[in-house]
């Protein structure tokens, strides 16, 4: 592993968007070290195993520079509501809101997540099912209650319903590209607004 400086930063950072949108392009099984290079005008794969010990450490550093980009879109927005209601709206508003003008990362995540099983590790689909994931609606929609706002419902089951509604978006808009995300997100913030009211 090279040393980390702003140099090798700036290389691993260009490998990774480059990796991103190749597998965007053109499928994950199909992006080959020679592919990625290609996109980001590397000279020879060679600099990408420099800079990172295979494909499985290239595939999670995807990962977890969509999933970080996204979060702090999502963090930044959500965190600046001062009611629950305000807060679930934003929440589900904004996700589409990414994702709409986030295609090129949301397809790529979507091939990672079908087809990535690090060596000795789990897919992307096991991560899927970790419970905490859902944590973060659960306090949500109990702050919604405890202020009020929301009625009395299990937490767990409106936070999976909610994220699972989320998480389809990127498979609806493989099959329908030219399906309507703003009216998508209008319908769901109100069914779910409908669902918690109190």
């Amino acid at each position: 592993m090279p040393v980390n400086t702003v140099t090798n930063s700036a290389r691993r950072a260009q490998i990774v968007a480059a990796t991103i949108e190749t597998i965007a392009e053109i499928g994950y099984h199909q992006a080959s070290f020679a592919r990625i290079a290609e996109k980001a005008g590397l000279s020879s794969t060679r600099i990408i195993s420099y800079h990172f010990d295979g494909k499985d450490e290239l595939m999670s550093q995807a990962i977890v520079t969509i999933y970080g980009d996204l979060s702090k879109f999502m963090t930044i927005r959500v965190s600046a509501q001062t009611t629950a209601t305000g807060a679930l709206d934003t929440y589900i508003r904004s996700l589409v809101a990414y994702m709409r003008d986030h295609r090129t990362e949301m397809r790529a995540a979507t091939e990672i997540f079908l087809n990535f099983r690090p060596e000795g590790g789990s897919r992307a689909q096991d991560v899927a099912t970790d419970l905490s994931a859902l944590s973060h609606i659960e306090r949500l929609l109990a702050w919604g209650q405890e202020s009020g706002e929301f009625g009395r419902f299990s937490t767990r089951v409106m936070a999976m319903a909610v994220q699972r509604a989320l998480d389809g978006l990127p498979f609806l808009v493989e099959a329908d590209p030219e399906a309507d995300l703003d009216e998508y997100a209008d319908e769901l913030a109100a069914l779910f607004a409908r669902a918690t009211r109190a």
